[in-house]
């Protein structure tokens, strides 16, 4: 059960209503809610027993294997016509190959994030392998993002490709402050399918709170998008930005 707003309240959560839009009757971002990671080091119901803390009807968009032009770009305006903010986790492999995507993100709001250099499942390598995997992808999305190459993450926020994960990798990312998301609901858009069967899909599946998980480099998510912002706004529904407590050093552990 999602713990409700009135006794979960984290300190630090600051108000970003769409008033602050210039856009009338956007969708907006209703709330920053910041997340700690010794509160919260491993969240997503659908891997982990805890999730956010997340009242009726609040939502958080996350999207993973990004950047992917020309999807991320139509996925990015969607978000900006809405006045919404997302958390990208990326794949730092294309990090290195479209920077200027993870700065264009990054400068409209949204939470940058971590996926892996590769996109390996975990549990099909060495440890020492995933582990390079893990630091070579925060490494890469922190030079696209900052132009400086190091594994502490400015945003400690990371999610397994496939939600595959080892104890050895778990233990890995808690020892360093990172907090590990899984998801609460997902749009499936892995598969192959129209932009109107993934709407019918995910609002089939929402119907009270939660972590949601999209994949930008998608085409049938990047056309949906606007369409599903709308059916948020239209249906009572509030986006929640998550954001990390302070950003970490980067110059702490650099390569």
């Amino acid at each position: 059960m999602l713990v409700s707003a009135t006794t979960a309240v984290l300190a630090g959560v600051t108000a970003a209503g769409a008033a602050d839009c210039p856009r009338k009757d956007a969708l907006g971002t209703s709330r920053v809610l910041v997340v700690d990671a010794k509160t919260y080091p491993r969240v997503g119901l659908k891997s982990f027993p805890q999730t956010l803390p997340l009242a009726d009807h609040e939502v958080v968009l996350t999207f993973d294997d990004g950047p992917q032009p020309p999807y991320t770009e139509e996925v990015l305006a969607a978000l900006a016509q809405e006045c919404v903010r997302v958390t990208f986790f990326l794949v730092g492999k294309s990090s290195a190959q479209f920077p200027e995507l993870v700065r264009h993100a990054a400068a409209q709001g949204h939470t940058i994030a971590h996926h892996t250099w590769s996109h390996s499942m975990a549990s099909n390598i060495s440890f020492e392998k995933a582990k390079e995997d893990i630091d070579r992808g925060i490494a890469a999305d922190e030079m696209a993002l900052h132009g400086v190459s190091t594994i502490a993450p400015s945003t400690p926020f990371f999610r397994f490709p496939y939600f595959d994960l080892t104890p050895k990798t778990l233990k890995l990312l808690q020892s360093r402050g990172i907090v590990v998301f899984g998801a609460d609901l997902w749009a499936s858009d892995w598969e192959e399918m129209t932009p109107d069967q993934e709407l019918k899909l995910i609002t089939s599946r929402l119907n009270a709170e939660g972590i949601i998980l999209f994949h930008d480099a998608k085409a049938h998510t990047a056309a949906m998008m606007p369409a599903f912002l709308r059916y948020l706004h239209d249906n009572g529904y509030h986006v929640v930005h998550i954001v990390p407590t302070a950003p970490l050093q980067r110059n702490a552990v650099t390569h």
